[in-house]
C-alpha cells in the first residue's frame, strides 16, 4: 500500500485548474448544447408518432361523429 505525501495531498496544483476547466466546458455542453437537441427530438419523436397512429386509425373522438 502506497502513501502519498502530505504535500503532494495539500497542492492542488495546475491539474486541478485544467480539470476543473474541462468539467466545466463539459458542462455547459451538455446543459446547453447536447441535452437541448435530444429533448426536441424525443418530443419531436413522439409528436411524429401521434401524427403517424392518428393517419392509420383516425383522430380521437368518436367514431362517425
Amino acid at each position: 500500500m502506497t502513501q502519498d505525501s502530505p504535500q503532494a495531498l495539500s497542492d492542488p496544483g495546475p491539474s486541478r485548474s485544467k480539470t476543473r476547466r474541462r468539467e466545466l466546458l463539459a458542462f455547459l455542453a451538455l446543459a446547453f448544447g447536447i441535452w437541448p437537441i435530444v429533448a426536441v427530438g424525443v418530443v419531436g419523436g413522439y409528436g411524429f408518432l401521434v401524427w403517424m397512429y392518428q393517419i392509420v386509425f383516425g383522430p380521437p373522438g368518436p367514431p362517425g361523429g
